[in-house]
């Protein structure tokens, strides 16, 4: 059985998915009213973004919270291998 579990951060990325999400129909509002390809590209490219920031800032919450909570205590070389992990995962 699955736990439900919130962060404090989710309520900033659900901010972000709602974005998305109107962008999303504003997108497809676009094509619908015969929009420039430019235009919608444009939306799409806000689309995109709003979603990978939701996307980094879940994956970088669950390090910082979740993971360490799992194995406990990090000793400083550990510490280390974790900020490196956590810095490496902003280019996802």
């Amino acid at each position: 059985m699955k736990h439900s579990h919130t962060h404090t951060s989710h309520p900033a990325i659900i901010k972000r998915l709602r974005r998305a999400s109107g962008h999303l129909s504003s997108t497809i509002e676009m094509l619908e009213q015969g929009r420039t390809c430019l235009d919608v590209a444009q939306q799409l490219q806000a689309v995109e973004k709003a979603i990978q920031q939701a996307k980094k800032s879940l994956i970088q919450d669950h390090l910082d919270h979740c993971l360490e909570d799992l194995v406990g205590p990090l000793g400083v070389g550990q510490r280390q291998s974790m900020e490196e992990f956590r810095e490496i995962t902003r280019y996802l």
